[in-house]
């Protein structure tokens, strides 16, 4: 997303002297504003009310029912920034942590609505790094049976936008930047370090 407003909180969020309590602020705020950017094509549909001045037909969203799917623990920060926006949104959540040495994704929990597979689904993770995670979690809502994917990330890598692409092709991602490369521990550079870490100010 090239909006001025998402790049320059953006650049915030990845100044290491952003604490805490400021960091989760931006990454809320450039979570509604990327919400606003991915649900442009939702379907509408034409119904009739009433002003205090008379009578009006206007649109209102139709169609499928929408799922905010957090991937814990980051993901949490867009999820309740977002359902503020939709809050007739059902919200799940994917556990998932990334092995320290193999850097591959081991799932831990879910939680998911019984009726994933008639939603139109956004997965939330604020960095899509090596794409393990986000792979994984896509495995997940698929085998629940969810069809139409959407996955949003503040901050991308090449390799995981990649990864993501060649697994499931279908899925169409929603990024704020796309940084240069992962570096030798599998973390997004310039990047903004460990999101979760910085959000929750544990380390």
């Amino acid at each position: 997303m090239t909006h001025p407003l998402v790049q320059h909180k953006l650049s915030l969020l990845r100044d290491e002297t952003t604490g805490s309590k400021e960091f989760r602020e931006l990454a809320a705020e450039i979570a509604m504003l990327m919400a606003y950017e991915a649900t442009r094509d939702l379907e509408t549909e034409t119904v009739r009310i009433q002003t205090p001045v008379a009578e009006a037909e206007v649109p209102m969203l139709a169609g499928k029912k929408l799922a905010l799917i957090a991937i814990l623990r980051a993901g949490l920060i867009m999820a309740d920034s977002i359902v503020r926006l939709i809050p007739a949104a059902k919200v799940g959540h994917i556990g998932l942590y990334r092995d320290p040495e193999s850097l591959n994704p081991v799932e831990y929990y879910a939680k998911l609505p019984s009726d994933i597979g008639e939603r139109r689904v956004f997965l939330l993770d604020p960095m899509l790094a090596t794409g393990g995670s986000a792979v994984e979690a896509i495995r997940t809502l698929k085998e629940r049976g969810a069809q139409n994917i959407k996955l949003m990330s503040i901050l991308a890598a090449p390799e995981g936008v990649a990864r993501v692409q060649s697994a499931y092709p279908d899925v169409e991602i929603v990024v704020a930047a796309i940084d240069s490369h992962l570096n030798d521990h599998g973390y997004i550079v310039p990047g903004l370090g460990d999101a979760g870490d910085r959000i929750y100010g544990t380390k």
